[in-house]
């Protein structure tokens, strides 16, 4: 790796090393081969894009990566059982998530059976009442409601209970799913999720927004052969494709580049009310990047989910009048700052206990009334500030006896599901599991110190690893004169950027700070220059929770390399570039 090492930075001030993605003593063969700038070449031998792939991958078309929908198992006969249900006058409930994710695969399904003439009904568990996916309260009260079948999106391909039940109750289940699942599926009458042990189709890296899509274009094909014409366009649901494919952060390979390349085209022209009015509501303007999916439409939506109500990000997805979407929004909205409160407290709170666990392989913090719909963002916010894996616990003594419930992320190389089950195999949780990046668990709240020790027993010799191949992924080293428009157009070619397909981070050379100011939440808003009349300015986000503050402050704090991202930001007509840095290490003669 040491000959990978960029600009000689062993040790930045964020304790990182910084490394080149790409390997420099191949990239000009790289750039001969393909006939692509070096820059641009950089970027995909970076992310493992062989040569003979670099035109699909610039240019990913539906059309070219599109699978058939009959390669999902059960995608055809559940196309079936619905228009089944639909001819005969039956109730079909959507059973959603209530993530992004759940959201738009709701809202597609919504809006294309009023193609038809048909209204789905919609229902959305609340996160803290009902947990997530199916039970059988839930599956209770649709059949007490003559429900005559229930979908289920984003969830219950692992509900066992929940789907026996429904089994036993005679209501009738058709799962699409996309989460991982054991050897025996659940009871339902159609299962479609590419995670099934026996799905062949290869294409499990689909969010359940493209497995809704997937269906749907097995709907319409089912459709047309009964002799119906949907008056709908199945390219105008894109837009939602692609919101919940980019928040579900699923990687951005094969088909899903081609979903989010296109489905943010439809989005950004605004043919849905209720993202046009989130969009407003939040002051975004088209043309939408994943960064607006990611950070700015979906955690609005996701508001919702995590401590609002439950079913409104679905509803404003799929509403065609535009005053309930505009309400729907300015709840969302206000839903979401107050998200944001409660997310800064319960963080600094959790960073005051977590600082005495800063030498352990892993941190886990637990406190009362730490909102479950929260934990896990905090989660994630301890992991980057720690570079190890974090749980976050909230503990209800409100019920008898008390519940823990907690939320956690991992590390590259650091398999956090697969230790929560084996904790629970312990017998340390009531349950817990996840995947190797995320998990989550309940337990009894006097078991936490026993956990903690069983987590760092069982952890450490992966964290240790971790941490000693950890390194900060640069793309380029730029110089300050060759930022311009031409060079985002560039680097854009390459994107959407998201999971699999990381944003890029370049690198700038001695440079010194001539400007820096404090803003609120803890950012810098600066100025960087090279010296030779070349500058650039940008931001550095939760620079005092990184450490970057000091020397972005500090006047006259001498001369660094810096890395960080390029963004283009337009406002009011007009375009900028600005640079968010990510880190910065001292220039030493």
């Amino acid at each position: 790796m040491s000959d990978r090492l960029c600009l000689g930075v062993s040790r930045s001030l964020r304790g990182r090393k910084w490394t080149f993605r790409h390997d420099p003593a191949t990239l000009e063969g790289y750039a001969a081969e393909t006939g692509l700038p070096l820059l641009q070449a950089a970027l995909l031998s970076g992310r493992d894009v062989a040569p003979c792939d670099v035109d699909v991958f610039l240019s990913p078309t539906l059309r070219n990566s599109l699978p058939n929908p009959s390669d999902l198992v059960d995608a055809d006969k559940a196309a079936g059982l619905i228009l089944d249900h639909i001819r005969d006058g039956k109730r079909i409930t959507l059973f959603s998530d209530y993530d992004v994710d759940g959201g738009t695969s709701a809202a597609q399904l919504i809006r294309w059976g009023r193609a038809i003439d048909y209204e789905f009904g919609l229902y959305v568990p609340d996160r803290v009442k009902e947990g997530y996916g199916p039970s059988e309260s839930a599956f209770e009260q649709l059949k007490s409601e003559s429900v005559d079948l229930v979908v289920t999106l984003d969830c219950g391909a692992a509900a066992h209970g929940a789907l026996e039940y429904a089994h036993r109750i005679d209501l009738p289940v058709i799962v699409v799913d996309h989460h991982l699942m054991d050897h025996t599926p659940p009871p339902a009458l159609a299962l479609v999720n590419p995670n099934r042990q026996d799905d062949s189709s290869g294409q499990g890296h689909l969010a359940a927004a493209g497995v809704t899509f997937m269906l749907l274009v097995a709907l319409q094909r089912e459709a047309r052969a009964r002799g119906l014409s949907p008056q709908i366009d199945l390219k105008s649901l894109l837009g939602l494709t692609a919101l919940g494919t980019i928040c579900d952060v699923v990687p951005l390979r094969g088909v899903n580049r081609a979903i989010v390349k296109q489905g943010l085209k439809v989005l950004s022209a605004n043919q849905n009310v209720g993202v046009e009015a989130l969009a407003d509501i939040a002051s975004a303007e088209p043309p939408y990047t994943t960064y607006h999916a990611g950070f700015v439409l979906g955690p609005r939506i996701n508001a919702g989910g995590r401590i609002g109500r439950a079913d409104m990000g679905a509803e404003l997805l799929s509403t065609e009048n535009a005053q309930t979407a505009y309400a729907h929004a300015a709840e969302l909205d206000r839903v979401n700052q107050e998200r944001r409160k409660m997310q800064d407290r319960i963080l600094a709170e959790a960073l005051e206990t977590a600082q005495a666990q800063s030498g352990e392989p892993i941190i886990i913090v637990a406190m009362p009334d730490w909102h479950p719909g929260i934990i896990g963002i905090v989660a994630g916010r301890l992991k980057d500030r720690f570079r190890k894996p974090a749980i976050v616990i909230g503990i209800d003594n409100d019920v008898v006896p008390a519940v823990a419930k907690g939320s956690g992320r991992s590390i590259s190389g650091v398999d956090l599901g697969g230790a929560l089950s084996a904790a629970k195999a312990e017998g340390l949780l009531a349950s817990g599991g996840g995947h190797e990046m995320a998990g989550g668990l309940t337990m009894n709240p006097d078991e936490i110190d026993a956990l903690r020790e069983f987590m760092s027993l069982r952890l450490a010799a992966d964290v240790a690893t971790a941490l000693e191949n950890d390194s900060t992924k640069l793309d380029f080293v730029l110089s300050l004169s060759a930022v311009s428009g031409d060079l985002m157009e560039i680097i854009d070619a390459v994107g959407p950027y998201g999971a699999e397909n990381p944003q890029p981070v370049f690198a700038f050379s001695n440079l010194s700070v001539s400007f820096a100011k404090r803003t609120k939440g803890d950012h810098v808003r600066f100025t960087l220059s090279d010296g030779e009349g070349g500058s650039i300015s940008g931001i550095c986000f939760r620079a005092g929770e990184s450490g970057l503050d000091e020397a972005l402050l500090t006047a006259g704090s001498g001369r660094f390399n810096a890395v960080g991202q390029l963004k283009t930001n337009i406002w009011q007509g007009h375009t900028r570039i600005d640079f968010h840095l990510q880190d910065l290490a001292p220039v030493t003669d």
